[in-house]
């Protein structure tokens, strides 16, 4: 019995070549006849293969075989004991054959000629057009190189190649004009980038197409003559001056009118003007060079007939200097002059700075200014490099007689006119030690007990004042705590309304208020001693009422009421609202308040009411106890 394995190879496409060689084993003993004497045959695969009968070898058959056309093939191979004669056993096993690819097949463009349109106005890199030649074969036998090899576009165009679609991309190397050139015809060529010489005699293994591409008419915006205008003007220039001139054209056929205007975004502070119909500059403000040196503005042309194209182009304006401002200190000088200082030493190395910038530099000269030239304290020495040194002209300077010099320096610069400046120079004396250092420049420092700063000072100072103030508040607090809560008849009395928000316990709550006071104003109030300040008076008597006019029975009642709060120990020690309800003696109608009623058990009878007139009706309809009254 014969057994197989199942193989799967790889080959090339030439006749006889050799495959693969399978065998059989067979278990019969192989002296013995010819049991184990094995045979090969193919079943299937012809007659693009063969086997070798006894070596098992398997070869191609047929010469030229195509990948491209068929790449795999399934083989069926028999092996057969005793040698292949009839009553042998047999066995058979399958082998898969894949053919590799080689490059026979050269590259073909589809057609013959392209044609694409592509508007003027694509952009620089942009893609035009995909091309593509056709090759059956795979992989790097497939891959491909293009190029332009005719045609009038050479510096316009270019192609390159994607390596995943081997496609050829055309695109754009320059900008498009419509006006200038509307059409481009161009050679390309694409060729395998791997030949193999084996079969070159199939032909040229590269192909040529013809592409021509048209351009669209587009309307486009005015064009300027100059990407950047420069131009100079002087600050000094008055309002209206001519700066220069831009000029924009219109590129497409009608050659539309153009009308200019300045980009107000570029031009804020409107420096500048430009006429709308001639694209002439000129200046709308007074300019400064110290301020802006130079200004970047962007010109717009639009089209007169198709506003929305619009084109842009940049002018720079240098503004030229004049001698405008003039020199003064370059810092703030923190001068110092030690009381030892001895004549001739020098204090203090100035210099100038100037807003303007002439051609030539800066070129300061300094001086005293007026009576400071004679001064006998100091003098100025020019060093001729745009500085100047302060020299003192004595020594013995004191701080308790003079602590600040000021010293006018007169700066002139070289220009022409050329402008000057007198600036002031602040001195101070102050105590040095030994190697020339200000310690102390206060002329108060100087009197000062030795150990005892001016921060000591204050501080001791203002903890006076406040023991001060915290005296006066307390003797304030203690002078209102005596001062007796009685009024002059004669003072004019005002309402003082203090809040409490402190409720009562009802009507049931007879310690809140002494409801007897408000009941019968015959009823002496028991006398009762307050605890925190000294009773001027002790005994208090009611007087009568009986025939005293009504305007003194109020104020002799406000004034005893005001006498038993003085002397009250629940009483506030400070000034207090009362409130009583007090009509006076001697009414007509007596009392109408429900309060003496609570002590009374019988009932009343309020038929009266009635004969007292209209003002009265509303009460007796509630009180009355007519028979008219008892069911209303």
């Amino acid at each position: 019995n014969a057994l197989f394995e199942e193989l799967t190879i790889t080959l090339n496409i030439f006749l006889g070549t050799s495959v693969v060689q399978v065998t059989a084993t067979d278990a019969d003993d192989p002296t013995y006849g010819n049991s184990a004497r094995v045979v090969y045959s193919i079943l299937q695969g012809q007659p693009y293969f063969s086997v070798e009968p006894k070596t098992g070898i398997i070869k191609t058959a047929l010469p030229n075989m195509d990948r491209e056309a068929k790449d795999q093939y399934l083989l069926v191979i028999q092996a057969k004991d005793m040698v292949g004669q009839n009553g042998g056993l047999s066995g058979t096993t399958s082998v898969t054959v894949t053919l590799t690819d080689v490059n026979d097949n050269p590259p073909r463009f589809p057609r013959r000629s392209y044609q694409y349109n592509v508007p003027e106005s694509l952009p620089v890199a942009s893609v035009v057009a995909r091309l593509k030649a056709a090759d059956a074969d795979v992989g790097p036998n497939a891959e491909m190189e293009y190029k332009i090899v005719d045609g009038d576009g050479l510096g316009v165009f270019k192609i390159l190649v994607d390596k995943e679609t081997q496609e050829g991309i055309i695109t754009i190397q320059k900008e498009l004009d419509y006006e200038a050139k509307a059409s481009y015809t161009l050679r390309i060529e694409a060729a395998n980038k791997q030949v193999d010489p084996r079969f070159l005699s199939l032909g040229p293994f590269s192909d040529m197409t013809t592409v021509k591409i048209i351009v669209e008419d587009v309307d486009e915006p005015p064009v300027f003559t100059s990407r950047l205008y420069t131009m100079v003007v002087s600050e000094a220039a008055k309002v209206g001056t001519i700066i220069g001139t831009v000029a924009a054209h219109d590129p497409d056929a009608s050659n539309s009118p153009v009308r200019y205007s300045i980009d107000r975004n570029t031009d804020l502070e409107r420096y500048f003007n430009i006429d709308a119909n001639s694209g002439v500059i000129t200046t709308a403000k007074p300019l400064d060079r110290e301020t802006n040196a130079v200004h970047n503005i962007t010109v717009l042309a639009m089209e007169s007939q198709n506003p929305s194209q619009i084109g842009r182009g940049y002018v720079a304006i240098t503004i030229l200097d004049i001698n405008d401002n003039a020199p003064e200190f370059a810092m703030d000088y923190e001068t110092t002059v030690c009381e030892n200082a001895e004549p001739g030493q020098v204090i203090q190395r100035i210099s100038a700075i100037d807003k303007d910038d002439p051609p030539s530099g800066h070129q300061f000269s300094f001086s005293l200014a007026g009576e400071a030239a004679n001064n006998h304290n100091f003098t100025l020495q020019d060093n001729k490099d745009n500085t100047a040194s302060i020299l003192t002209r004595r020594n013995g300077f004191r701080r308790q007689e003079q602590s600040v010099y000021y010293l006018p320096v007169f700066i002139v610069d070289s220009g022409s006119p050329s402008l000057s400046s007198t600036n002031t120079l602040t001195i101070r004396v102050c105590d040095c030690d030994a190697d020339g250092i200000a310690q102390t420049c206060n002329a108060e420092a100087y009197i000062l007990p030795a150990g005892l700063s001016t921060g000591a000072l204050i501080a001791i100072l203002a903890c006076v004042l406040t023991l001060l103030v915290l005296v006066l508040l307390i003797v304030t607090m203690r002078r209102r705590k005596k001062e007796p809560l009685v009024f002059d008849e004669e003072r004019d009395i005002r309402e003082n309304i203090v809040r409490y928000d402190d409720e009562g316990g009802g009507e049931e709550d007879t310690e809140a208020f002494d409801m007897a006071a408000l009941r019968n104003l015959n009823i002496i109030r028991d006398t009762k001693t307050r605890r925190d300040v000294t009773p001027e008076i002790q005994f208090l008597s009611r007087p009568s009422f009986k025939s005293i006019p009504d305007n003194v029975i109020f104020r002799e009642f406000i004034w005893e009421r005001l006498k038993e709060a003085d002397v009250d120990p629940c009483a506030p020690p400070y000034d207090s609202l009362q409130t009583y309800a007090f009509e006076g003696n001697g009414s007509v109608a007596e009392s109408l308040s429900s309060l003496d009623s609570i002590s009374s058990n019988s009932d009343q009878n309020y038929d009266y009411l009635s004969d007292w007139g209209p003002r009265f009706k509303r009460l007796a309809d509630m009180y009355g106890t007519g028979p008219e009254h008892l069911y209303s």
